[in-house]
């Protein structure tokens, strides 16, 4: 795993065959097929512990967060954007590899976006939204746009500083759930 989570990374998926893997790893081809179906199920195992990581950071800042919409999604948002970058390895794999691995992650990345906007939608629920709109799809929106702002920080020449992505996704989601009036924009 600890090799796969490296080579996963950087090359990518598509660049990691099952012998470099194994030679990384200093195990046999033999010694993997006992652990692992392919190595697409390892990058699936990853993928998943990944995300299943950032959940458990994520609603761990929601709960120890102010009572209000705008305490909320800054406790959120800075919680998932620090776990995500604090290690680039899990950021690609999270944001890039999931989109680059074809159809290997397609029902682990469905079920990650899905039970973020459930976070999102049971972390503004006390909260009226601005106008009438479908929170659900508003999560979906908001957690699309911070996916991008990941993938900016990955991928460009000058990546923005944390905190400038921690603000930005602050305003979008702060605007995405409530009226302008309600939440604290920093």
């Amino acid at each position: 795993m600890t090799a796969a989570y490296t080579l996963y990374a950087k090359p990518g998926f598509a660049a990691t065959t099952i012998e470099r893997l194994c030679s990384e790893a200093r195990i046999s081809n033999r010694a993997f097929y006992e652990c692992f179906g392919g190595r697409e199920e390892l990058l699936q195992a990853l993928h998943e512990r990944c995300v299943e990581e950032s959940l458990s950071v994520v609603a761990k800042a929601l709960e120890e967060a102010p009572g209000t919409l705008a305490g909320r999604v800054e406790a959120g948002i800075r919680a998932y954007i620090g776990f995500a970058t604090a290690d680039w390895r899990r950021a690609r794999i999270m944001h890039l590899e999931v989109r680059r691995s074809g159809d290997v992650l397609t029902h682990s990345r469905q079920r990650a976006i899905k039970s973020f906007a459930q976070l999102v939608e049971d972390a503004s629920a006390d909260f009226p939204s601005a106008g009438a709109v479908n929170r659900r799809l508003v999560a979906l929106g908001a957690i699309g746009a911070l996916q991008e702002l990941l993938i900016e920080w990955l991928l460009s020449d000058d990546p923005p500083e944390i905190e400038d992505l921690v603000g930005v996704a602050v305003h979008i989601f702060g605007r995405a759930l409530g009226s302008p009036r309600d939440v604290d924009h920093t």
